[in-house]
């Protein structure tokens, strides 16, 4: 059987990186070629030198002004490009080669609260200013458009009228981290 070959997109600490590697660490028949970032300074670098995972920096100019990154990912023609914390809109070049290829995960539960601006504390913060009785995450595929792309999976957490911004982060972290690695593993093998 052909290994098949994940490439991710971070832009933070990588915590859902590491948790993907784990997921995946003692399989043969899945590898993560390799961690793209957009910041040269973000610790999901730290984290892919500590798991052994290739991490490589670019820039804007390399992303949405160049080919540099769309040939880059041609080259390693990967099965799955995973969005795991990424911030930048992906360029149309990208997502027209490769449709239903790229995914990403959003921290509530679509299409309620996406959009350009909608990530982290952002979402936690908004879902509790509209006093949501649930929120949860959404993963889905990536086109043109911020959070616009096909529903793949959707969790779901209460939230108590006690429950702070930074306890949803909480509750959708621990979502991210039970669903996301199993629906990557479900895409990829058609589960």
């Amino acid at each position: 059987m052909k290994t098949k070959q994940i490439i991710l997109f971070a832009s933070g600490s990588g915590s859902n990186v590491e948790n993907i590697a784990n997921y995946f660490k003692l399989r043969k028949d899945v590898t993560i070629s390799c961690v793209l970032t957009n910041k040269s300074d973000a610790k999901v670098i730290e984290r892919c030198n500590r798991l052994e995972i290739n991490a490589l920096y670019f820039n804007r100019q390399a992303f949405s002004k160049s080919d540099f990154v769309l040939q880059m990912l041609q080259s390693l023609n990967p099965d799955l490009i995973v969005l795991a914390g990424f911030l930048w809109k992906i360029p149309e070049p990208i997502t027209n080669a490769f449709p239903n290829k790229i995914i990403n995960i959003h921290p509530a539960l679509l299409p309620k609260y996406g959009g350009k601006g909608m990530y982290g504390m952002n979402v936690h913060n908004a879902v509790l200013e509209n006093k949501e009785p649930e929120t949860g995450i959404t993963i889905h595929y990536v086109n043109a458009h911020y959070d616009e792309g096909s529903i793949i999976h959707q969790a779901k957490t209460s939230i108590s009228p006690k429950d702070s911004a930074d306890d949803i982060a909480s509750k959708v972290h621990q979502l991210e981290y039970e669903y996301f690695p199993k629906v990557i593993d479900d895409i990829l093998f058609k589960k």
